[in-house]
């Protein structure tokens, strides 16, 4: 792990997991680019939190960002954005991913819960597939979508 204890890769996460179902632990994982921390992340990673007894975090890695955010994004690189997830209290572990979709993550660490934002609905969430095949559970946590980086970027440009 880095310097800063709970920012891992891959092969940690999985160890750290291990370590926590021994422990009886229900794992919780959330996902996302988390460019510009604001409210409603933080909102949606306390509520996730609440779906078990430790949370991990997948953060989009830049490449992905830019992909799936378009010029100008993120605005913070990927390790940065990690360390700042990690400052929080709810907040067990984070995992920088590189693919499009969270679906390596899932199938290698396998959460009992995968927590999405209220933009989804259990029946919209692009992996709920895995995650049922393997037995875990799909949560909508967090308050309305009534935040948004790309809100507060366009504020910050008037």
């Amino acid at each position: 792990m880095t310097a800063n204890h709970k920012v891992c890769s891959l092969s940690e996460a999985t160890a750290l997991v291990t370590a926590w179902r021994r422990g009886g632990k229900r794992i919780v994982l959330a996902n996302g680019c988390f460019d510009l921390l604001h409210v409603g992340h933080v909102r949606y990673l306390q509520a996730a939190r609440a779906c078990g007894d430790a949370l991990i975090v997948g953060v989009n890695g830049d490449a992905t960002v830019r992909e799936l955010k378009g010029p100008g994004r993120p605005v913070l690189p990927d390790v940065e954005r990690a360390e700042i997830l990690a400052a929080l209290a709810c907040v067990d572990a984070v995992v920088i991913f590189h693919e499009r979709t969270v679906e390596t993550l899932l199938r290698t660490l396998r959460p009992d819960v995968q927590a999405k934002g209220t933009d989804y609905t259990p029946d919209t969430v692009p992996e709920r597939d895995i995650v049922r095949s393997y037995g875990g559970v799909v949560a909508i946590v967090g308050d309305p979508k009534d935040h948004s980086t790309s809100a507060l970027l366009a504020q910050l440009r008037l």
